[in-house]
């Protein structure tokens, strides 16, 4: 059964000068480049970013028939100027649907916005939407600003309203002496990051403020949010004058969002499908980088528990759902 993924990322072979200190890229050869931000190297990456043919070739070696592919987080902009902002997420969108442009059945494009300013992110996500872009990826924050800010909570009312998915990924993870080693703001500051996010959206009362019709997913599992739901409910139950700020207790609403697979061990995998239900978790492989999945849904596929109804859920008929 081949799966539909719904966590991706691409990174042009080039793009216009975004000014001092933004992201620049640095050529290596025809296949492998740079990622700078402004004289700091931050990612080395291939042509598996940019080029459709290699990403396709990829995909049907893993069994995927389609993909989602989503800017790379470091290109969201978010500590620009509203104008400067749109400008970033405009040059961005567009390279994106070139990127996409060889396979429009298969590469499905998010398109990123300027989330600092309500009105130029929406100003944006509607231009996008109507060139080609699918959905939208969003960063988990924006500064010290969570999800039930209340001009991010604008957005996805609007993102809701187009019927338009979100995918929410962390970025932008805390500096400190102690995460310097081991890549430990991927390995502990992502999840938290996400875990994090999805308590803004509950405590926050994102969920009571915004429709049913919102399809939003949070990358890398949702962070540890299944694992410690049970936490937080014991604490909304008896700790309400600090944190039951939400309509109804954190539970309730597990049927509101989804999350991907990038979980990598079955294990973790059936945590997510007991807690969160086998309709909420979709396929994911946070291709092409390092720390992804590969082959893509391959824990999925090999995952004991599932019966051959979730198995078609989760590798591909809650992406179905999701991408509308």
């Amino acid at each position: 059964m081949r799966a539909i993924d719904v966590h991706s990322h691409f990174v042009p072979h080039g793009w216009p000068d975004l000014g001092e200190g933004m992201p620049w890229l640095r050529p290596e050869s025809e296949r492998e480049a740079m990622i700078m931000v402004g004289s700091e190297e931050f990612r080395r990456v291939r042509s598996d970013c940019w080029d459709a043919s290699v990403r396709l070739r990829d995909m049907d070696a893993d069994g995927v028939e389609a993909q989602v592919v989503s800017p790379t987080p470091v290109f969201f902009g978010y500590e620009t100027s509203p104008g400067h902002g749109e400008k970033i997420a405009r040059v961005f969108n567009d390279l994106a649907l070139e990127i996409c442009a060889p396979a429009p059945d298969r590469l499905i494009p998010f398109c990123q916005v300027p989330l600092q300013d309500t009105d130029a992110a929406c100003r944006e996500l509607d231009r996008a939407v109507g060139a080609g872009h699918r959905g939208v990826e969003i960063g988990n924050h924006v500064g010290d600003r969570d999800l039930d800010d209340a001009g991010v909570v604008t957005f996805l009312q609007h993102a809701a309203s187009l019927g338009v998915p979100v995918f929410v990924h962390p970025w932008d993870m805390p500096l400190a002496p102690r995460l310097d080693r081991w890549m430990a703001r991927w390995l502990t500051g992502m999840p938290a990051e996400t875990h994090l996010s999805i308590i803004a959206m509950v405590l926050g009362g994102v969920f009571d403020r915004v429709p049913d019709s919102l399809r939003i997913c949070f990358a890398h599992g949702g962070g540890s949010f299944a694992f410690w739901l049970g936490r937080l409910e014991n604490a909304w139950h008896q700790r309400a004058d600090v944190i039951a700020t939400s309509e109804k207790p954190p539970s309730e609403y597990v049927g509101r969002f989804s999350v991907d697979s990038v979980v990598f061990s079955e294990s973790a995998l059936r945590n997510l499908v007991d807690t969160l239900g086998a309709e909420q978790v979709m396929v994911g492989s946070d291709y092409p980088y390092p720390l992804g999945e590969r082959p893509a849904g391959g824990v999925v596929r090999r995952a004991e528990f599932l019966d051959e109804p979730a198995r078609e859920l989760v590798l591909r008929g809650n992406a179905q759902r999701f991408l509308g």
